[in-house]
């Protein structure tokens, strides 16, 4: 037996790890992770010392023996193979979920959907990337009945290694756009760098949800078996919009879905979510109350009411594809006395320039008038035009301190690390 496999029987007495040693309860395994400003490993033995923790996997080779504590080569390798091998020994069902765009917020709605029916497991936040997503696995429990799992992609090869380590039955993209343009080699990277969920689950005879209004998804699902959802007549669930001002209402087999999401972007999220309950036969009736009753959090596409202003508040992430999203999105629904708010979209490489250009002549040719730009990228690109730009988030806040707005609508969006939530007290 090796390690992996005696830490995987304690593990299972319990069935809870914690990277945080300030969080650790009786049982858990105690997985020790090195950052950039800290170091589990410098508490690794003490935890194993206090007896509370079932074991300790540590990656230290000068510590000292100890009964609960596991040195390995790697603990976040040890992590997932872990998770791994708790995935193969349940082998509860699991539905993969990736994409450019509307992936956490696709994965929300499904869950809240198969939860109406499902003892379920999923993925917490956007916890989807190499540690997040096997500590999703992890949490999955013996009576747990169906797992939706976000996997994240920086580079090549990212989406292959995670569906290596969930083996996912069932697999989504939401969508392929130009986004982590500057790891992925370019657009076409990104396409091959998604299509590694299709090519899995097509070697492991699974079953995708496609959306049949996107051609590129379609062509790379090709033969593999599908069901697919959209708006025209070859879709085996069929929706139709009615309106996104700002909220998204549709149309679905005689029910209309009045939700609490902003932009018509979220469309096909929700047909999506749709689709995958239709599928494990949630009943009609609950789907419609799940996606109606969920409500975005965390600067997704939320409606803020202040005492002065109407916020759509879309901080959380930003890339090409969603930024021209979100200003036709809010072109449609606020015509007038509108202000928009865009931060610069960060990990575009060398087509930062073109791309940060791209949307500022968007913004000319959909006749906007008052536009703040926050970020280095955006100020070179609006060079010349007549919107206002600051080179960060705190420049910004003292202007509206200075020069307060009112009795306006108004877009917040951009990259999660230019701090545009900040903004919300001053608006």
């Amino acid at each position: 037996m090796n390690d992996i496999e005696k830490i995987y029987g304690i593990y299972s007495k319990a069935y809870t790890v914690t990277t945080d040693s300030r969080t650790v309860t009786p049982g858990s395994v105690f997985v020790a992770l090195k950052g950039e400003h800290f170091d589990g490993n410098d508490f690794a033995l003490k935890v194993a010392q206090d007896g509370i923790a079932g074991c300790v996997i540590a990656d230290r080779k000068d510590l000292p023996h100890h009964d609960r504590l596991f040195v390995v080569e790697d603990s976040l390798k040890a992590l997932q193979q872990l998770a791994a091998l708790h995935r193969k020994t349940l082998g509860t069902p699991i539905i993969g979920i990736t994409g450019s765009n509307g992936k956490t917020t696709t994965k929300e709605l499904m869950s809240a959907v198969l939860a109406k029916k499902f003892n379920l497991i999923y993925t917490q936040g956007n916890l989807n990337n190499q540690l997040g997503m096997p500590m999703t696995l992890l949490r999955i429990k013996p009576d747990t009945e169906l797992a939706v799992v976000e996997m994240g992609a920086s580079h090549p090869g990212d989406i292959q290694e995670l569906t290596d380590i969930a083996l996912p039955n069932y697999g989504i993209i939401t969508n392929i756009g130009r986004a982590h343009l500057r790891d992925f080699g370019g657009y076409e990277g990104v396409i091959r760098a998604k299509n590694e969920m299709y090519q899995h689950i097509a070697a492991h005879n699974g079953l995708l949800f496609v959306n049949s209004d996107n051609e590129l998804l379609m062509g790379l699902a090709g033969n593999i078996n599908k069901v697919t959802y959209g708006t025209n007549s070859h879709a085996d669930v069929q929706g139709r919009l009615i309106s996104a001002n700002p909220y998204l209402s549709l149309e679905w087999n005689g029910h209309k879905i009045d939700t609490q999401l902003v932009g018509d972007y979220n469309f096909e999220n929700a047909l999506a979510a749709i689709c995958v309950g239709l599928y494990f036969k949630v009943d009609e009736n609950d789907i419609v109350e799940a996606l109606q009753g969920y409500c975005p959090t965390n600067n997704r596409s939320q409606v803020v009411q202040t005492a002065k202003n109407r916020v759509v508040m879309d901080a959380y992430n930003a890339n090409p594809t969603s930024m021209e999203h979100s200003v036709r999105n809010f072109r449609n629904i606020c015509k007038d006395n509108n202000l928009l708010i865009l931060g610069d979209m960060r990990e575009l490489g060398d087509e930062s320039q073109k791309e940060h250009a791209a949307i500022v002549k968007l913004l000319q040719e959909l006749k906007f008038k008052n536009v703040y730009l926050v970020g280095e990228e955006f100020a070179q690109a609006s060079k010349g035009s007549a919107f206002v730009s600051f080179s960060n988030v705190d420049e910004l806040i003292s202007h509206l301190a200075q020069k307060p707005v009112e009795g306006k609508d108004i877009l917040v969006k951009g990259s999660n690390s230019v701090h545009l939530n900040k903004t919300i007290d001053s608006l």
